[in-house]
This record gives C-alpha cells, sequence and structure tokens, in this order.
C-alpha cells in the first residue's frame, strides 16, 4: 500500500498492513519458518509504528485534545502492553507450545488498539486539529518509523522528550542487527 497524506491516512495504512500481515501468518503452516518470518515482519511493523505514534501522535493528542493526556496514556499502556507480548515472542521458535498463543493474544490486543484508534482517535483528532497539524503530523511520523527500532525494547521510555533522543540510536543497533541475521529481508 502506498504511504503518505495526514497522519490519520498514514497510521491507517500500517493498520490495513498489520491486518493482512496477520491474514498471512493465519494461513501458514503451525509450526513453520513461514509463521516466524510473518512474526519477524509483524514485529518490526508495529514497533515503528508505535515509536512513531510515541514521538509525534500521542504528544498532539495531549496538546489539541479534550482531555488527551488520559487518551494519550491509555494508548501508551496499549502498546506496552503489545510491546511486552511481542519481546515474550521474540526469541522462541515457531514450533514453541506457546507461540501460537501469544500470537493469538498479540492479535486480540493489536486488533482491540486499531478499531479503538481508528473509531474514536482518528474520529477526534480530525475534529480537533486543523488540517496543516495533521498533514504535518503524517510527515513527521514516516520520518520516525525511518529511524525506529525494529525490535521490541518494552523498558525504553515511551514519552518525549527521552525517546525522541532514544530511538534512532536503539533503531540503528536493530537494523544492524536485522542486516546480520537476514531478518525483516
Amino acid at each position: 500500500m502506498g504511504h503518505g497524506g495526514d497522519v490519520i491516512a498514514e497510521l491507517t495504512t500500517d493498520h490495513r498492513e498489520v491486518d493482512e500481515l496477520f491474514e498471512q501468518y493465519e494461513q501458514a503452516a503451525p509450526g513453520g519458518a513461514e509463521r516466524k518470518r510473518l512474526l519477524e515482519a509483524l514485529t518490526i511493523e508495529l514497533v515503528r509504528h508505535s515509536v512513531a505514534e510515541e514521538q509525534h501522535l500521542y504528544p498532539a493528542v495531549r496538546e489539541h485534545l479534550e482531555g488527551g493526556g488520559a487518551l494519550a496514556d491509555k494508548e501508551i499502556a496499549d502498546h506496552g502492553r503489545v510491546e511486552q507480548l511481542l519481546k515474550d515472542l521474540e526469541g522462541r521458535a515457531a514450533d514453541d507450545l506457546d507461540f501460537d498463543r501469544l500470537v493469538v493474544k498479540l492479535k486480540t490486543e493489536v486488533t482491540a488498539h486499531v478499531k479503538d484508534e481508528e473509531t474514536n482517535l482518528f474520529v477526534r483528532l480530525r475534529e480537533g486539529c486543523h488540517p496543516f497539524v495533521l498533514e504535518s503530523l503524517g510527515e513527521k511520523v514516516r520520518n520516525a518509523k525511518k529511524m525506529a527500532p525494529t525490535r521490541p525494547h518494552p523498558s525504553s521510555p515511551s514519552t518525549p522528550p527521552i525517546n525522541k533522543l532514544l530511538a534512532p540510536g536503539l533503531g540503528l543497533v536493530d537494523r544492524a542487527r536485522d542486516y546480520v541475521t537476514g531478518r525483516g529481508q
């Protein structure tokens, strides 16, 4: 899918890509290498997406929406649960007894988060922000995803300014590890 446009279009495109990866995962043979590869692709996409939201979307939610602080905190807590599940899955083989169970739990968390964002947060953002702000946020999110980590780091900070300082370094290390291991290729 093509990326671009305002922050809502950008993040919605990411959501559809994640949906597609979960569908491919479900169609792949249980315990096989294809499921592990698809989980790695899911992990890369979810981590990059989450980091970009935490760096740019949620600060804007806090600034522009009434009750935005509580809303952003809830979304960040959702990310924390997803990132911990990704970390729990990271070292497991696809034929591990808990692998598929954890992926089902991951899908449940991600699906609930996406539904909430698309039916609540994005609607409020569209109503509460000038289109210029949404366009600017879209560009910031796209740029952040280019430098974001590709592996879960559940203990790293999830709010600015610390996350904006650490994420590029973690991203560089993750991309180097991915290159050396062939992960995500």
